[in-house]
């Protein structure tokens, strides 16, 4: 082949080749220059020990380059080199800074650059490996995941703290579900760590992924300590797929009332959920992925027995449902008593606390177990019933016995302990078979049986004995222990004739535990015996003598011992019985033909097993002087009956009462007492409130009874039956004589004790009760405590006054019913006579006041009611001053009553005198003149005056024509007028001079005069204005002023207002009233005040 040329030439082309690249190689990097010295040093640790450093270095052509790291901690140590063709390094940790020098070479080891490093500990970071799960699991039953991973702690030096996040995520969404933390400690040694965790959603329901990441808290590492990376995802096993087929879970889950539980729903491809329903409300759903649908149902109550049903309605068509169970975990055993009832077994029973509320196969299990024998047995319980007991077998050679007792269902246990002795909690079984027998009068045989082995312990058994009046007698019997046997006992010193009931109970007689439950009740009744006693006897002589009544009292059962059939009756003289007969029962006395001779009188009562011991009596009456009645004592249920003792009594006292009245015999009824007794309450189921009983007392002596003591009482007092009858004997004005009758005895119902009378004021069908009422101030009331007066004066009365009278009786029980009686006292003339004095004195008195203040005032009534009228001639109304009527707007007028003048004054006259009529008053201002045309400007201020003399016509001679009309005249001036607020010339309206109001003068004036020029006057008219003329025209009065001629308050018929005067005179005619008070009239009236008021004589 090396002889070929062909292949001789083609390799020294390749060898060529070859060389040509290698040039090229180098001569790129010739041309090209260094390449960039590293940078961006980074070092991490991943155990504390070595840490791996990376850099960056770039250059337009690497190929072939190598970097030459060496590094060293301080100056005084020669640094360590390394090479390495990657960016990396693995170089040891230091305390402290590192120096590190990277060098980068080229192919053939040239240096092309280099950069040196200072490394502090602060910038190497400390990042452990990334861990590794081992085994991922899941319990679907519990929804738990249990994840198992390597800690990796041997890459460590020393122990160091270690923290791990778990996370898990929902596969198809990478939803997180929940992010936890779980702390551990690195030993140095590798260990595999455990965790577990349990999900609020069954696992079923979707895929989940688990992934970790590990952080080391090294406390003396400086740099920077940061987690490390996710481990890979794991998938839980065998849920990743969809489901074959619809379901949902859970299943007939069990959980704790009050859980909040999810509930989900698979389906298949082309399916969907169209509702799911917890019992009978719907939730909403919530997605979880493609194929399931949950939803979450909050604090769950207890569901009944039978469970909660769930289910999932699917669309198209389709329905999948499961069952839920809410219950309680066990409670710990309450009261846990263990004890043996036959020796047997040993019986524990318990309460087993709060229902649980879970049944049947899920409801609470018991197991009681012994520590000492090391066995258990398993207990059957009846939760619906709950009977919670259980039994264990008693071993031959145990005594001690430590019992738990262990309580499990599916959401928890509890348990309870309990350390007895079994001799010591003995509860027998109840005993059966209980027979009762007898064949005497006091004794009886009684036998039963009680199951059980006893053999090794005595019995203690107690016997209740119950007789007719349902008194209880207890008797206690100890015997030996027997095993399955019967046991019997005799009871003795029982009653004759008695009837009884018989129960028996046994227990442990060493250690006393409990008592069995009593037996059946057994009744037996006993045979007779003869009485154990003679009957209490007594009796009554007749008034005359000759006959004596014996009565005696039925014995008690108790003492008769039998049925009691007669009693005989027997008469000793000296020992020798005189006669004897016997009296059937229910005869209890009977009489004895004395004959005038005493006797002994003997009595003995008979049954059908014999007869009583004789009870005797003497019939000798010893003779008494001086017995006094004294009274006893109520005490509400008795009667307290007290004596002084007799040193001749010698066998005793006997007391005897009856019912003090009544249309029937006296029923007689007696009690003994011994001869030391000085007192006795006296109860008897025949004694009645309110009934008065007599009582004798005798003294037994040796040759007869004696009486010693007469006694009457109530065994309680009430109030008086009826009110005592009274009447009212005599009256008088100022008293009332009342007297009353006793009440009769049975109506008394208590001892009285006095008499109360009310009186006061009242007539006939007035209430009774405000005639009772308390505190009423004329209610008097007298208690009358002296029940020997039988009348009372009631004095200090008014006369001819209607009483009301009630007296009632009372005793120590209260007060009785009331009678009232009205009557009316005397009229007192005394009092008559004064009642007619009093008031014309009265009416004297007041009519010399009278008269006394009406002289005084005599001037002020005169003018007020008769007021005198004036006479203008001596009138001084015009005699006043100049200016007093000028410029003096305040001033104002009086109101007065119309007047007649006397005379009328006339300060010149003319020879031609004219009848002149509506003669008008100018009223000029002063100093001014009268104007052409003869208008007034103070027309528009003229008002009406009060002063109005009635119209009088008089004949004046006319004077002469020829005189000048201007040359005298008499001018008048409103009085008002110079009180008016001043009118504007410009404003007045023509005046009408013959119905201007105001003062007319008597005379034709000569402004008249002009004005009338064009008027020749008539005959009528001349008529009209002759005489005198009233000084006010009445067409302008005002009509509702009180002294208006109209007005319905004024009597004048020519009434006017106002004071006219003179320009000449200045003087008022009248003077004004309420001067100082109104520019306008004030109506004139009578106040009373005026009447208090002096008035100066004028």
């Amino acid at each position: 082949m090396w002889d070929n040329p062909s292949f001789r030439c083609l390799l020294a082309i390749a060898f060529l080749h070859l060389l040509s690249l290698i040039y090229s190689r180098e001569t790129d990097v010739a041309m090209s220059g260094f390449p960039e010295a590293p940078g961006n040093l980074k070092c991490v640790t991943h155990d504390l020990n070595r840490m791996i450093c990376s850099w960056d270095a770039t250059s337009s052509a690497n190929l072939g380059l190598t970097y030459k790291i060496c590094y060293t901690n301080s100056e005084p140590f020669s640094p360590v080199c390394i090479e390495t063709e990657g960016k990396r390094a693995d170089i040891p940790v230091a305390v402290g800074s590192t120096n590190i020098q990277i060098t980068t070479l080229n192919a053939s080891g040239t240096p092309l650059a280099t950069e040196t490093f200072v490394l502090p500990e602060e910038n190497v970071s400390l990042i452990p490996l990334t861990p590794q799960i081992l085994n991922l699991s899941a319990d679907f039953s519990t929804y738990t995941l249990y994840l198992k991973w390597n800690d990796s702690g041997s890459v460590f030096p020393h122990e160091l703290d270690a923290s791990w996040q778990i996370e898990i995520l929902r596969k198809e969404t990478m939803e997180t579900v929940t992010l936890m933390n779980y702390d551990s400690k690195l030993t140095g040694k590798d260990t595999i760590l455990f965790w577990n965790w349990t999900s609020d959603v069954p696992l079923e329901c979707t895929s989940y992924y688990v992934k970790i990441r590990c952080y080391i808290n090294e406390p003396y590492f400086t740099g920077r300590k940061e987690w490390s990376k996710w481990s890979p995802i794991r998938t839980v096993p065998e849920k990743d797929t969809k489901p074959n087929s619809a379901m949902i879970f859970p299943q007939d889950k069990v959980v704790l009332v009050g859980s909040n539980v999810t509930f989900c729903c698979l389906y298949n491809e082309g399916e969907s959920v169209k509702f799911m329903n917890y019992g009978s409300e719907s939730y909403p759903l919530l997605h979880l992925s493609k194929w399931s649908s949950a939803i979450k149902v909050q604090n769950v109550s207890a569901s009944i027995p039978s469970g909660t049903n769930v289910w999932c309605s699917l669309v198209p068509d389709g329905l999948e449902g499961t069952v839920l169970f809410v219950g309680y975990a066990p409670d710990t055993p309450q009261n846990l008593n263990c004890e043996t009832r036959t020796f047997i077994t040993i019986t524990c029973s318990w309460n087993p606390g709060r229902p649980t509320a879970l049944y049947r196969q899920r409801q609470t299990k018991y197991i009681l177990f012994e520590r000492i024998s090391r066995e258990n047995v398993t207990c059957k319980v009846d939760e619906l019933n709950k009977k919670h007991h259980c039994d264990f077998p008693v071993h031959a050679n145990q005594k001690i016995y430590n019992f738990t007792l262990g309580a499990s269902n599916p959401l928890g246990q509890a348990e309870s302990s309990l350390l007895i002795d079994v001799n010591q909690r003995v509860h027998l079984e109840t005993p059966d078979k209980f027979t009762v027998s007898t064949n005497s009068s006091t004794d009886a045989h009684l036998s039963w049986y009680i199951p059980g082995n006893f053999i090794k312990i005595r019995l203690l058994c107690q016997i209740e004995i119950s007789n007719s009046n349902s008194e209880r007698q207890l008797q206690n019997v100890s015997m030996a222990g027997a095993e399955n046997s019967n046991y019997r006992a005799r009871v003795d010193s029982l009653h004759p004739y008695g009837t009884y009931t018989f129960r028996v109970r046994c227990s442990a007689s060493e250690h006393f535990w409990r008592w069995s439950k009593w037996s059946e009740g057994k009744k037996l009744a006993t045979l007779e015996a003869p009485p154990v006693r003679g009957p209490d006897i007594w009796r009554e002589r007749s008034p005359v003598g000759e006959t004596l009544t014996v009565f005696w009292k039925p014995l008690l059962l108790s003492e008769a011992n039998g049925i009691i059939l007669s009693h005989e009756v027997s008469c000793y003289l000296r020992e020798t019985m005189l006669k004897a007969h016997e009296v059937p029962v229910p005869l209890n006395s009977t009489d004895i033909k004395l004959g005038g001779n005493d006797c002994l009188i003997s009595v003995i009562a008979k049954n059908r097993a014999g007869s009583s011991p004789p009870s005797r009596i003497t019939t000798v009456d010893l003779p008494s002087d001086n017995v006094k009645t004294e009274l006893a004592i109520a005490t509400g249920n008795g009667i307290y009956i007290s004596w002084h003792s007799d040193p001749n009594v010698t066998c005793g006292y006997t007391l005897k009462w009856c019912i003090s009245s009544g249309s029937e015999p006296c029923s007689v009824d007696w009690e003994m007492f011994p001869s030391n007794a000085t007192d006795a309450v006296i109860k008897s189921a025949l004694f009645q409130p309110g009934v008065r009983y007599n009582f004798s007392l005798y003294g037994c002596k040796h040759n007869g009874y004696q009486l010693l003591q007469n006694l009457t009482g109530y065994m309680k007092e009430l109030p008086p039956k009826v009110a005592p009858n009274f009447t009212v004997e005599e009256t008088s004005s100022d008293s009332i004589l009342v007297k009353w009758e006793d009440i009769p005895v049975e109506d008394c119902q208590g001892f009285l004790k006095g008499y109360i009378l009310y009186f006061a004021k009242g007539e006939k069908g007035s209430s009774k009760t405000s005639f009772m009422e308390e505190g009423s101030p004329e209610l008097t009331v007298k208690n009358i405590t002296d029940l020997t007066k039988k009348s009372l004066r009631i004095l200090d009365l008014q006369g001819k006054t209607s009483y009301r009278l009630d007296l009632r009786a009372y005793t120590v029980g209260g007060i009785g019913p009331s009678k009232d009686l009205y009557v009316v006292t005397k009229e007192n003339s005394v009092g008559l006579i004064i009642a007619i004095l009093i008031p014309v004195a009265v009416a004297v008195v007041l009519g010399v006041v009278t008269s006394i203040l009406c002289y005084q005032k005599r001037e002020w009534i005169k003018e007020t009611f008769y007021p005198d009228i004036p006479n203008p001639e001596n009138s001084k109304a015009l005699q006043f001053q100049k200016n007093i009527c000028e410029g003096n707007t305040a001033l104002k007028t009086l109101e007065m009553n119309p007047c007649t003048p006397n005379s009328v004054e006339v300060v010149e006259t003319r020879s031609t005198v004219l009848k002149i009529e509506d003669t008008e008053i100018i009223s000029p201002v002063a100093n001014s003149e009268l104007p052409e045309d003869g208008s007034d400007p103070e027309t528009g201020s003229h008002v009406v005056v009060s002063y109005c003399p009635p119209i009088i016509e008089e004949e004046i001679s006319s004077p002469p024509i020829d005189e000048p009309v201007g040359s005298s005249q008499v001018i008048y001036i409103d009085i008002q007028s110079m009180y008016q607020p001043q009118v504007n010339p410009e404003e007045e309206p023509e005046i009408n001079f013959v119905t201007t109001a105001g003062y007319k003068p008597q005379m034709q004036l000569p402004i008249n005069t002009r004005k009338m020029e064009s008027h020749s006057p008539t005959e009528e008219d001349l008529d009209k204005t002759a005489g005198y003329r009233p000084q006010a025209n009445t067409n302008v009065w005002k009509l509702d002023t009180p002294d208006s001629p109209v007005s319905i308050q004024s009597n004048n018929e020519n009434g006017s207002f106002g004071s006219p005067c003179s320009i000449n005179s200045r003087q008022f005619l009248i003077p004004p009233k309420d001067y100082e008070d109104s520019p306008t009239p004030n109506n004139t009236g009578w106040s009373f005040t005026h009447f208090f008021q002096n008035k100066p004589n004028d």
